[in-house]
């Protein structure tokens, strides 16, 4: 491990950015917390931040510079320094998230992957764009959000996961009873085994979804560009009418000159790509909407959960705005 990090020492040094992060990855790696002292790990783990900041690898340095500095008493103050100025670069171009929980134990889980140790508040980063946090506890009902990071801000969120109904059920059926009672028919029909339409409902949502971004996605393309060919179209017949031998009225009687013929082509392909392209926003519309009215219609005639149980619907308050958050089960 002090091998690796002498060679990390030497390629920083050098300037050699890429060779200095590999060798202080492999020697933090190798350091175990019984093996070394606070110090030295955390030490290891700042020049891995460093030489990540200088590889523009934003995220990857603050991830490790603010580990490094939670350990900040067991540092000498000018490498603190040295840290902190480092975190102050690499957190200008991400997004900060202090994220809480309720329960601190519940797993948090970023974007798919699973967020290490728990804890009652959660310092991540994030590069710019959207981005979804889930948090999951046993006993829990698990719940998510969605938010959009901006590079240099700061976001806040607290997650609170109520207690599931099965949870309630459990604890209901452990306490002492003066006399048992039969179980009632209700529960017996939530025993039963699921229809075999519980998953279509999800599969026409998935397909509604890509249906409509497809469609919007490309109407708006075609939209784009027969703008831009009404700006050939101008520019071109504007070349004409300068001509004093020609004017584009011409062209609607002769289309066989080489000048008019492209006139033409250019006002049926601006046409043509209008047309097409408000028909596919239009239809993206529609789709989308129906696909969004099906996360509030009720399928329990078909033997699914009631809609009421699908979807959760809270509002959310950000330092920039307000907004609802709707959440439902595929």
């Amino acid at each position: 491990m002090k091998d690796l990090v002498r060679a990390g020492q030497r390629a920083r040094a050098a300037g050699k950015w890429t060779d200095a992060y590999d060798a202080y990855k492999a020697a933090l790696d190798a350091a175990e917390p019984s093996s070394i002292r606070e110090r030295e790990r955390a030490e290891i783990a700042g020049e891995l931040g460093l030489c990540a900041l200088m590889l523009r690898r934003y995220r990857d340095a603050a991830e490790h510079l603010a580990w490094s500095l939670e350990q900040r008493e067991a540092l000498p103050a000018a490498v603190q320094l040295r840290f902190e100025d480092g975190l102050r670069k690499a957190t200008a171009h991400v997004a900060t998230l202090l994220l809480a929980t309720e329960p601190p134990d519940a797993e948090v889980i970023v974007d798919g992957k699973s967020v290490g140790g728990t804890a009652r508040t959660h310092k991540l980063f994030f590069e710019a764009g959207q981005h979804m946090v889930r948090a999951r506890a046993p006993g829990r009902e698990e719940s998510f959000q969605m938010f959009t990071a901006m590079p240099g801000q700061e976001h806040e969120m607290l997650m609170q996961l109520p207690r599931s109904s099965g949870s309630t059920k459990e604890m209901a059926a452990a306490a002492p009873k003066e006399t048992p009672k039969a179980p009632s028919s209700t529960l017996a029909l939530r025993t039963q085994a699921p229809s075999r339409w519980a998953s279509w409902p999800g599969t026409l949502r998935i397909a509604g979804i890509a249906v409509t971004t497809a469609t919007v996605s490309v109407g708006s393309l075609l939209m784009i560009r027969a703008s831009r060919l009404d700006g050939d179209l101008s520019e071109r017949r504007e070349g004409l009418n300068r001509d004093p031998r020609t004017n584009s009225s011409m062209c609607w009687q002769a289309p066989q000159r080489s000048a008019c013929a492209e006139l033409l082509r250019l006002r049926d392909e601006r046409n043509l790509s209008g047309v097409a392209g408000t028909a596919l926003v239009i239809a993206g519309g529609v789709i989308g909407a129906a696909t969004a009215a099906s996360f509030f219609t009720d399928f329990s005639f078909l033997g699914l959960t009631p809609a009421q149980e699908r979807i959760n619907v809270s509002p959310v308050a950000t330092g920039h705005g307000m907004g609802v958050n709707i959440g439902g089960l595929w």
